[in-house]
């Protein structure tokens, strides 16, 4: 405390001296234009004294006043002393808030005391009647006032440092489990405000989740199929939460409005165009996409080696990622840096590259080659919340961590953490102090965890056991202080902690399921008419049951289908009028009786003879003028053959 006052004492002695040349060369200044005026005023007063002797001479002396002079070197040295006087008192106030600032951090109140009874009463007068406008204040209420003050001081701080703690431990005592479906949850959003939480699978689809409109069911209230039979791999809210990207397997990237209208798809490629920047859209599916952490604007990758930025309307750049030798490198994984500054993308060579957002994408500003095996796909890239640091989750099974200072060399780094898909993400905590991933089941293994690591030591402090499967998004939401989590069998799971918690899960785990109302239907409008013949009188039923059941014992109104055939045949409905397709025609289509198929053919044709003689419609009209009489042919009758003589040998 001696310290700062000597130096606050030396600084206000310099700027005195400083103040003090400033205001001599100020009275020089006007020295020299007093003895100017001076000069004039000499010649003034010579001429003055003849009119003086001309007035006399003429009689009217007497009239009029005498001129004012002025002291001037007495006002410039009064003007200099109040201005050194008012430096000093200034100074004097600045070490005292300065003196008392820190008496209220140390809580040292008697050094607060004696430096208020060592300064002189003139001075404390001074800066009472400089700050104080009006009556002072009494004592009481004075006194009443600083400690209101010191308390709200307080206050602030245990806020602030309460808002640090809630992040210090892992919000996993509580979980609610979401039923997304039965494939694979390959991609989460949650938005700003945490209202709202979308996710994406591998079946296709989107569902929207509002934790404010759940009840105990836990049911989404809208699903989507926006990119036809792609697979969605990932999906992101804006900064303001009014758009959602999708980024799907297709090579166009979409934007959907909150309630999953679309807004914007980007436009495809020309394929056959072997320059990329030549071409107005990705060509090829797309890996990664994410928004602009400022700005209206998101970044997307794809397989045809670019990185394409967008805006709600236009493609903006493109950015070419090359190998060592200047061949094409596929990007599998893209973020923009936490003040958008920085634009950059993990690719399947292993390196990790990054552009200048404020310069032409030309040349990389942060290139590491070997951040990762070759051939392997980089599955997650992200940034710090402080914007020093970088994480990225390889397909090597390791998670590195990188600073953006010195990229030459990481900074840690974690093998043995099994990664079996492309889309496995690693995150940091709010505060920058731990690095969370999800690693995939090995053989044998029956859980899948979310592993969480130390920042400054990269040893393994915590995990969690989610589910039977393996575990391959999860995000930690910075204001509702919750984590979710993405598996492999289709169940998103949200932990959270209910004292360190707000919002999200908790609004939909206290509300009651809703109960179904059971709505009675009446199959057929029912019309009175009392005074109708009771032939047309209709029977009015008593209860609506009643007449459920009458009606589903009526076949034709309840539309029950026609029973199986049971008979021999062929099955279905051709058994029921024979055992070949042609008799089906036949009998119901040419004679429309049922006939046995067993019976011989010449006794069924001879049945017709009699209706035949009688009347004759085929055959005998034909040959009533040429035979009229029909000739049959007889039949003779066959000699038998005799047998042959047998020969005997003798």
């Amino acid at each position: 405390m001696e310290d700062d006052l000597e130096e606050m004492r030396i600084l206000r002695e310099s700027r005195d001296s400083r103040q003090f040349r400033d205001n001599r060369q100020v009275f020089n200044k006007e020295k020299l234009n007093y003895g100017g005026a001076t000069e004039e005023f000499s010649r003034n007063s010579s001429n003055k004294e003849d009119s003086d002797d001309m007035s006399k001479l003429m009689g009217f002396s007497g009239f009029g006043k005498k001129a004012r002079t002025f002291d001037f070197e007495a006002m410039f040295e009064q003007t200099r002393r109040a201005a050194i006087e008012r430096n000093q008192k200034n100074e004097e106030l600045k070490v005292e808030s300065f003196v008392s600032r820190d008496a209220q951090n140390d809580n040292n109140k008697k050094q607060v005391a004696h430096l208020s009874t060592s300064q002189p009463k003139e001075d404390n007068t001074t800066s009472s009647d400089d700050d104080i406008i009006g009556p002072p204040l009494p004592p009481e209420i004075k006194a009443r006032l600083e400690e209101e003050g010191d308390g709200e001081s307080e206050e602030e701080e245990d806020d602030d440092d309460d808002e640090m703690n809630r992040y210090k431990k892992i919000p996993d005592s509580h979980e609610v489990e979401l039923r997304h479906g039965d494939k694979t949850v390959t991609a989460l959003g949650l938005d700003p405000s945490g209202a709202r939480l979308v996710t994406g699978s591998s079946d296709f689809d989107i569902q929207f989740w509002d934790f404010a409109g759940m009840d105990a069911s836990l049911q989404s209230f809208r699903t989507l199929r926006p990119c036809e039979c792609h697979q969605i791999k990932n999906l992101e809210y804006t900064v303001t939460g009014d758009a959602i990207l999708v980024v799907s397997g297709s090579c166009q990237a979409k934007v959907l409005d909150r309630d999953g209208f679309e807004i914007f798809e980007c436009a495809k490629g020309d394929q056959y165009i072997t320059d990329m920047a030549r071409t107005k859209g990705h060509i090829a599916m797309l890996n990664d996409g994410c928004w602009h952490p400022r700005e209206k604007e998101f970044l997307s990758c794809s397989n045809d080696g670019t990185l394409r930025l967008w805006d709600v309307e236009k493609q903006l750049h493109v950015i070419k990622a090359k190998k060592q030798g200047g061949l094409r490198a596929i990007p599998t994984a893209c973020r923009y840096s936490r003040d958008g500054i920085l634009v950059a993308g993990a690719c399947q060579d292993g390196s990790v590259q990054m552009w200048d957002h404020r310069k032409h994408f030309v040349n990389t500003a942060v290139l590491v080659r070997n951040a990762h095996q070759n051939g392997t796909e980089t599955s997650s890239l992200a940034f710090s919340y402080n914007g020093k640091h970088f994480a990225t989750r390889g397909g090597d099974d390791t998670l590195k961590l990188w600073d953006i200072r010195n990229y030459k060399h990481p900074l840690n780094s974690v093998d043995n953490l099994l990664n079996r898909y492309p889309v496995t993400d690693c995150m940091f905590s709010p505060d920058d102090k731990l690095l969370f991933t999800g690693v995939s089941l090995r053989k044998g293994d029956t859980a899948g965890k979310l592993v969480f690591l130390d920042c400054d030591t990269f040893q393994q402090t915590y995990e969690i056991e989610v589910s039977d499967a393996g575990i391959i998004r999860s995000l930690w939401h910075p204001k509702l202080n919750q984590i979710i989590v993405g598996c492999t069998n289709g169940l998103v799971k949200v932990y959270y902690n209910p004292d360190l918690s707000e919002r999200g899960a908790k609004l939909c785990v206290v509300k009651t399921q809703r109960k179904k109302k059971q709505v009675e239907v009446i199959v057929q409008q029912h019309i009175i008419t009392p005074h109708a013949l009771p032939m047309f009188r209709q029977d009015r039923p008593r209860s609506t049951k009643k007449q459920l059941e009458k009606d589903r014992k009526d076949p034709v109104i309840s539309k029950q289908p026609e029973l199986p055939i049971t008979g021999p045949g062929q099955g279905g409905r051709i058994a029921s009028a024979g055992n070949t397709l042609s008799s089906y025609i036949v009998r119901n289509l040419g004679i429309k009786k049922k006939e046995d198929d067993n019976i011989d053919p010449r006794e069924a044709i001879l049945r017709h003879a009699k209706e035949a003689a009688e009347n004759p419609y085929w055959i005998s009209p034909a040959y009533s003028k040429t035979q009229p009489k029909p000739v049959f042919q007889e039949i003779e009758e066959e000699e038998e053959p005799t047998l042959k003589k047998t020969k005997f040998s003798v």
